[in-house]
C-alpha cells in the first residue's frame, strides 16, 4: 500500500474505504468495553470456525441485505478474501482443475487461483456480465468459476438475471463450484442486486464477504457462506489450521453489528460516496474534457477514466506515482482479452471540496505525457 510520509495512502489509491470518516472513537469505546469484560479463556485460542456471535450476526445482516438464507454454522470467519480463497482451494481444488476467471479481472484471484494450480480459463465479460455460453464454449467441465456479479472487478457491470440462471444452471449440470466474490455489493448507488446466492437451490455457490471495504482494511476479516453439503469437510480443515482472525477484533466486529452501528455505517458511507463520487467525476470532466471519459459505475469505490488507444494507462500510472497519486491502470486486469487504457481511481477518501484541487494535480502530474 502505498503511502505518504505521513503514514497516510495515497490519493486515488483503491481498495480503501473513506478512512477520515469511520467512527474511530466508537470502535475504540467497543474494544475498551471488549476489553474489560475479558475471562481468563477468553485468552486461549479462538474457535476454528470463528466466534458464534459473530457468525449468527452476519447471517442476520445476509438475509436481509443480501437475500441469502443460512443457518450461522454455515459460515466461517476467514482473515479476508485471501483467507476465503486459501481455504476454498485447499478443501476442494486439485492442481489442475479448471476454473473459469472473469476476463478482466481482479489480480489477488488470478494469484490466488493459480498459486493453488488451478488451469485458468479466461471468459470474456461484456455489458451483461460473465459470458457464460463462451465459458461453456471453452471449458464445459470445468471445476471452478469466480465470479464478481453484483459489480463487476474491475468494470463495474452487474450480473444480468439471465446469465445469472444460465451460470447457475451450468453448474448444476457440471457440478461446478461457483465462488461468488460479493465484491463491492454495499456501495450501490441505485440499490444493490440479490446476490447470487440467494438464487441457489443446489448447492453450488460459495459466498465470499469481508469487512476490509466496508470497515477498515486492517481488521483482516471476512467470511464465507458453505452449502451444507461441505460444511464438514471445510470444518476439517479450519480445526486443523485455525485461519480466522483475533478473537478479540471478531468480538467487537460482532458488537458493532448487532448494536445496529454497522448498517447506519453502510447508509452514511453510501450516500458519502455517492456524493464524493459525484464531485470527483465533475472535476475531472471540467479539467480533462474529452481526453478522459468518466464512467459512472452503479456501484463500487472509483472511477474509471478511459484513455484514447495511443496512450499508455501504465506509463501515467508510473507518471502519477512519482507526483504522489496512485492511481491504477486498467489493461493489466486482461488477461486474453482486450479492456482497454484507462485509469481506476478511488474516489472515497477525496473529499468533495478536495475534487478539484485532486483533478489539477493529476492534470500536472500526466502533463505532457499525451501523444
Amino acid at each position: 500500500m502505498a503511502r505518504t510520509r505521513e503514514g497516510l495512502p495515497l490519493p486515488f489509491q483503491m481498495g480503501l474505504p473513506a478512512l477520515d470518516a469511520f467512527p474511530r472513537k466508537l470502535w475504540s469505546r467497543l474494544t475498551a468495553r471488549r476489553a474489560r469484560r475479558r475471562a481468563p479463556n477468553d485468552l486461549a485460542c479462538a474457535e476454528a470456525a470463528g466466534y458464534e456471535p459473530l457468525q449468527t450476526a452476519i447471517a442476520a445482516h445476509l438475509v436481509v441485505a443480501r437475500g441469502i438464507a443460512c443457518a450461522p454454522e454455515q459460515i466461517l470467519i476467514t482473515t479476508g478474501f485471501q483467507g476465503a480463497l486459501g481455504l476454498i482451494t485447499r478443501a476442494l481444488m486439485q492442481p489442475g482443475d479448471r476454473s473459469w476467471i472473469e476476463d478482466p479481472c481482479y489480480f489477488r484471484a488470478r494469484g490466488g487461483l493459480a498459486a493453488a494450480g488451478a488451469a485458468l480459463i479466461p471468459v470474456p465479460v461484456d455489458a451483461q456480465g460473465i459470458d457464460v455460453s463462451a465459458g461453456i464454449a471453452r471449458a464445459p467441465a470445468a471445476r471452478f468459476a469466480l465470479v464478481t456479479p453484483s459489480h463487476q472487478s474491475p468494470l463495474g457491470m452487474t450480473l444480468s438475471l439471465p446469465r445469472r440462471l444460465a451460470l447457475l444452471g451450468w453448474a448444476r449440470e457440471a457440478k461446478a463450484w461457483i465462488i461468488e466474490d460479493d465484491y463491492d455489493s454495499e456501495y450501490h448507488y441505485k440499490g444493490p442486486p440479490p446476490a447470487l446466492k440467494s438464487l441457489d437451490r443446489d448447492g453450488r455457490v460459495l459466498y465470499v464477504g469481508t469487512f476490509s471495504k466496508v470497515l477498515f482494511p486492517a481488521l483482516r476479516l471476512g467470511y464465507l457462506v458453505l452449502p451444507e453439503g461441505v460444511l464438514a469437510d471445510f470444518r476439517r480443515i479450519v480445526s486443523r489450521l485455525h485461519l480466522t482472525g483475533a478473537s478479540l477484533d471478531q468480538a467487537v466486529t460482532a458488537d458493532f453489528m448487532t448494536e445496529g452501528h454497522f448498517a447506519r455505517h453502510i447508509r452514511r458511507m453510501r450516500n458519502l460516496y455517492a456524493a464524493r463520487r459525484g464531485a470527483l467525476a465533475e472535476a475531472l470532466a471540467d479539467r480533462f474534457g474529452a481526453r478522459f471519459g468518466i464512467e459512472m459505475q452503479a456501484g463500487g469505490m472509483r472511477l474509471i477514466a478511459r484513455l484514447d488507444a495511443r496512450e499508455d494507462d501504465r506509463a501515467l500510472t508510473a507518471r502519477a506515482l512519482a507526483h504522489g497519486l496512485a492511481p491504477s491502470p486498467l489493461s493489466p486486469c486482461a488477461i486474453a482479452q482486450d479492456c482497454g487504457q484507462g485509469l481506476l481511481l478511488g474516489f472515497t477518501n477525496v473529499a468533495e471540496e478536495e475534487a478539484t484541487a485532486m483533478a489539477e494535480r493529476l492534470s500536472r502530474a500526466l502533463e505532457g505525457s499525451q501523444n
